[in-house]
């Protein structure tokens, strides 16, 4: 049987259930890259006023959210995450055609994210949906520690006939 999922529009009210979700989904990321992951370091009170969140609720409890925002030319991808308990299931796979519905619809031509180089599962399965490395860069924000602390930009380019949901 097919497990059935929700997505909605996050609002001011859900910023502690975004920032529990986002600290248990990224907590096992602080041993490979020897600091706090972006997403851990956000202020979510203030995010969720300026970022466009949809969340994805499966039975009772959030299971997943993608945080985008809005630019010129592209829908920025500011965060994907996953409860370690519904990881495998096709959430963030979900939530990431849910973001290609969102740029197609506002006229965007492009889907842009970022993620660390050490996330080797994540840039796979990024490709796999087709997006690709644009550039990498050493990381300059705050807790770098190491010097193969590298963020990679990934771009998915599509125009008409090019999207498909």
């Amino acid at each position: 049987m097919a497990e059935t999922f929700g997505i909605r529009r996050g609002a001011p009210t859900d910023a502690a259930a975004i920032r529990a979700l986002v600290d248990a989904a990224y907590a096992k990321w602080i041993p490979l890259i020897g600091r706090l992951p972006t997403p851990m370091q956000a202020d979510y009170a203030q995010a969720v006023r300026h970022h466009r969140f949809d969340l994805l609720r499966s039975g009772e409890g959030l299971a997943a959210l993608i945080e985008t925002l809005r630019r010129d030319d592209d829908l920025l991808i500011v965060n994907v995450a996953v409860h370690p308990g519904c990881q495998g299931r096709g959430y963030g796979t979900a939530l990431l055609t849910h973001a290609e519905s969102i740029a197609a619809e506002a006229g965007l031509p492009r889907l842009r994210l970022y993620t660390n180089k050490k996330y080797t599962a994540n840039l796979r399965l990024y490709a796999t949906l087709g997006y690709r490395v644009e550039r990498e860069a050493l990381y300059d924000g705050p807790g770098r520690t190491l010097d193969d602390d590298i963020t990679v930009y990934m771009v998915k380019d599509f125009g008409p006939g090019q999207h498909q949901l």
